[in-house]
């Protein structure tokens, strides 16, 4: 019998055992189930030590800025409604009569193209112009102010009285109210202004005629607008000047620029010469300007003589050039910015021979975010003595900005220096010059530093080094895993 008494205490207890396994089934799920993200371990930790869910959503990603197309700027029109591009009909009309008289007469004429590819293009589809008109190339000249000097200095004056020309056409050059180019000369002289910059009112030199393009958006590159005048003119079957638009244009407004209206029709040009081709001449042509060398009579005498851009990219002398302009970029581009009081405006300053501020400033402006940021600005205190050279460009987070809001830099620079009359007036004419969206200037050493006074440059960055006050450590946790056990 003992044995059957046996196993019926075997029985029990096993009842017992599966009663209490049902029971530890009926426990509350989040004592005993791990969820299925968590970890094995998770199971050992225990309940008291559980962090809090979270109550706030992530922080949500910025929206991406949106850059409206270049092409889509809205368009001035006329009291017809009919589109005002790329410039008023009659400045269009008047150049294109000074041009055929120009040839005609057969008179010394002056080309003062500016030193980059659209000034550079346009120059060269005038001259191509001209003399398919019958101007014979013998009575042309060209000429490039030195490094830092520029066309309204009193050095080219001398130049250009030293020529004594009839005709005098200044490309790309900007303007500012000045004594004309040749006030005593004897003879009657012509000068005509084809340009897209910015100018006040009554910004020309004395008696010169202007065709500008900055008062009617999108706005035209120089090249753009040389091209457009000069077309119906050409009178030679081969196309030099379409692809030099292009070249000009990209230039000065990028590559990745959409062709489409207002902008000209230009399918047939990117057929025959590919974008690739064109906007490595691009680089090519830039090069001489932006090396320390500065010698840019090489860009024009390959872009003059060139038939396509594969012929500019072949030239051995602009690739040694670029060479060096890439080697200086990459060596100054790696600056750390400053930023003023109000952090609206980030400035990298940089020593270097070579004009590469304004590709710093351009790179930055792309890289650079902060929601104050509106101007970014590289200033070169190598590339002229006793000079500061200083680009500026507008921040891409602000770029769609439109109306009121919409990023002048031309103003923002005038606006630090109002009220500095004696400052203002040393700073000169060549300070806060170009386009509203990319400007910059040249200035004396002594007035840069009174410049980055006024914005405050850098005063962000010293009152957290000495205003912030030094934190307290935390005290070591003292509820560590090694006494909790212990406790326990």
């Amino acid at each position: 019998m003992q044995p059957k008494i046996l196993g019926s205490l075997s029985l029990l207890r096993l009842r017992l055992a599966h009663s209490n396994y049902l029971r530890s089934k009926a426990l509350p799920l989040k004592t005993t189930t791990l969820l299925p993200h968590a970890h094995p371990y998770s199971k050992m930790v225990s309940p008291l030590k559980r962090k809090a869910a979270l109550t706030t959503s992530p922080k949500s990603k910025k929206a991406k800025v949106e850059i409206p197309e270049y092409h889509l700027a809205p368009s001035r029109r006329d009291s017809a409604g009919e589109i005002i591009w790329p410039a008023p009909l009659p400045q269009i009309n008047r150049a294109r009569d000074i041009i055929t008289e120009c040839a005609q007469s057969q008179l010394p004429t002056l080309i003062l193209p500016d030193k980059d590819a659209d000034g550079l293009s346009s120059g060269a589809i005038l001259h191509h112009t001209l003399t398919s008109l019958g101007l014979s190339p013998a009575l042309i000249s060209v000429y490039f102010p030195p490094k830092g000097s520029s066309i309204f200095d009193n050095s080219t004056r001398a130049t250009i009285t030293a020529v004594s020309p009839s005709y005098i056409f200044v490309l790309d050059q900007g303007s500012r109210k000045s004594p004309a180019f040749l006030g005593d000369a004897p003879h009657k002289c012509l000068t005509l202004i084809i340009d897209h910059h910015f100018a006040a009112e009554g910004g020309f030199p004395d008696g010169a005629d202007y065709v500008t393009a900055h008062d009617c958006p999108p706005v035209a590159t120089s090249s753009l607008l040389t091209y457009h005048i000069c077309q119906p003119l050409y009178q030679s079957p081969d196309d030099k000047l379409s692809w030099l638009a292009a070249l000009g244009t990209h230039g000065d407004l990028g590559t990745t620029l959409k062709w489409q209206p207002p902008f000209p029709d230009m399918t047939s040009t990117f057929k025959t010469y590919s974008k690739k081709s064109i906007n490595t001449a691009v680089a090519l042509v830039n090069a001489p300007r932006r090396a320390p060398a500065y010698n840019v009579s090489a860009a024009w005498d390959v872009v003059l003589a060139a038939t396509s851009p594969d012929v500019i990219n072949q030239s051995t002398d602009l690739e040694r050039a670029a060479g060096e302009v890439r080697y200086e970029t990459e060596r100054c581009t790696h600056t750390a910015p400053k930023f003023s009081a109000d952090a609206s405006i980030a400035v990298l300053t940089i020593s270097s021979a070579a004009q590469v501020h304004p590709i710093i400033a351009t790179r930055w402006a792309g890289h650079l975010k902060s929601d104050k940021l509106e101007i970014v600005m590289c200033a070169n205190e190598g590339y002229l003595e006793g000079m500061v050279n200083f680009s500026c460009r507008v921040a891409r987070g602000t770029r769609a900005k439109e109306g009121e809001e919409k990023v002048d830099i031309i103003r923002k620079l005038e606006g630090i220096v109002e009220g500095e009359g004696e400052l203002r007036e040393r700073l000169g004419d060549n300070f806060a010059r170009g386009h509203r969206e990319a400007s910059g200037g040249i200035v004396k050493k002594e007035d840069w530093e009174e410049l980055k006074r006024l914005m405050g440059i850098g005063e962000n960055q010293r009152k957290k080094t000495e205003g912030g006050k030094k934190k307290e450590s935390k005290p070591a946790q003292k509820n560590t895993l090694a006494n909790y056990f212990v406790k326990a």
